[in-house]
């Protein structure tokens, strides 16, 4: 078994012990079946990564490791309900199989949990991780109520998408990293190019994201391809195709954008044959690339060899589903 597999067993048996609560169990039912629906479990295994080029008792970590990946998954039980998605990992979302108030509650005492775990850290450290954590709690609420507004407006701009999906998405990751980093005492140029990293590989990530959801293989993907296009998520590739669309092209992707009633795979089809038209496959994977790249180049500044994490950023430039 790889190291990083161990990871991921010790994590998964420390989250399965978890009881988050018993009284009312309607409150902590929730809670123990979000947990459960697994996951990439990415930002847990980036903490262990971070600590482990520094220290080898990971073990140490994983009980705070547990407790990001907790956070992660309530901001998700709440971007649910505000998103109201039927489905979380193939299965019903929380405020589906339970109801609305139901799950904003557990969201808020799952919340309360994810404190009480941090308290595993040493004092010395914790007053410098809480100050952290609490910024990118705050960062990645401001993340979602932007990709809320942007629903209702009318243009969105290139970089005010890519501010939202760093507050939303990529803040956690660099935190991830900046946090194993700060429990190992990494020196301090560490933790901020371990950030950078994350949060370049988070933007990148994203953007492959959006790309995926357009291009990918349907049988590889495991989720309906083209559903940004058919709910007018304004995507980084709706962004660049409505900026470079003239004449022809333009009225017609104008024309699906408005269109209340449609064929899905009409549409889909159509808009895509735009994007192809415009070139915005190659312009996002340009994009993409070039968020990978700057996330190498915080990599390389590390005071120790990091080929683990350049491995694991390959492997999600390259992702197809």
């Amino acid at each position: 078994m790889s190291t990083t597999s161990q990871w991921l067993v010790n994590l998964e048996s420390y989250l399965a012990k978890q009881k988050w609560g018993t009284s009312p169990s309607s409150l902590y039912e929730p809670i123990r079946y979000i947990m459960k629906l697994g996951g990439k479990r990415m930002r847990p295994m980036l903490v262990c990564a971070a600590y482990s080029l520094y220290k080898t008792d990971v073990s140490r970590v994983i009980p705070i490791a547990a407790a990001v990946e907790a956070f992660h998954n309530f901001t998700l039980m709440h971007d649910d309900i505000m998103d109201q998605a039927p489905l979380r990992r193939g299965k019903a979302t929380v405020h589906e199989k339970w109801n609305v108030n139901t799950a904003i509650l557990s969201g808020d005492v799952m919340l309360v949990r994810v404190y009480d775990q941090l308290l595993h850290i040493p004092i010395n450290q914790l007053t410098e991780v809480l100050p952290l954590f609490n910024r990118t709690a705050a960062e990645v609420c401001e993340g979602q109520q932007w990709d809320m507004e942007f629903e209702t407006k009318a243009r969105v701009s290139e970089a005010q998408y890519l501010e939202m999906i760093r507050l939303k998405t990529a803040v956690l990751l660099g935190f991830s990293l900046e946090l194993g980093a700060l429990l190992a005492d990494a020196p301090e140029d560490d933790r901020k190019a371990l950030y950078d990293f994350g949060i370049n590989m988070g933007i990148g990530f994203q953007l492959k994201d959006d790309l995926l959801d357009v291009f990918a293989d349907q049988k590889m993907f495991g989720k309906q391809v083209g559903g940004d296009i058919i709910a007018n998520k304004k995507t980084y590739l709706l962004i660049k195709a409505l900026a470079l669309a003239k004449g022809k092209p333009k009225a017609e992707l104008q024309k699906w954008l408005a269109a209340k009633k449609f064929d899905k795979r009409k549409k889909v089809k159509a808009v895509t044959g735009i994007y192809e038209s415009l070139g915005i496959r190659e312009l996002t994977q340009a994009k993409i690339d070039s968020y990978f790249t700057q996330a190498f180049a915080s990599l390389n500044a590390l005071s120790v060899k990091a080929d683990a994490l350049k491995a694991y950023a390959d492997e999600i430039s390259a992702r197809q589903k």
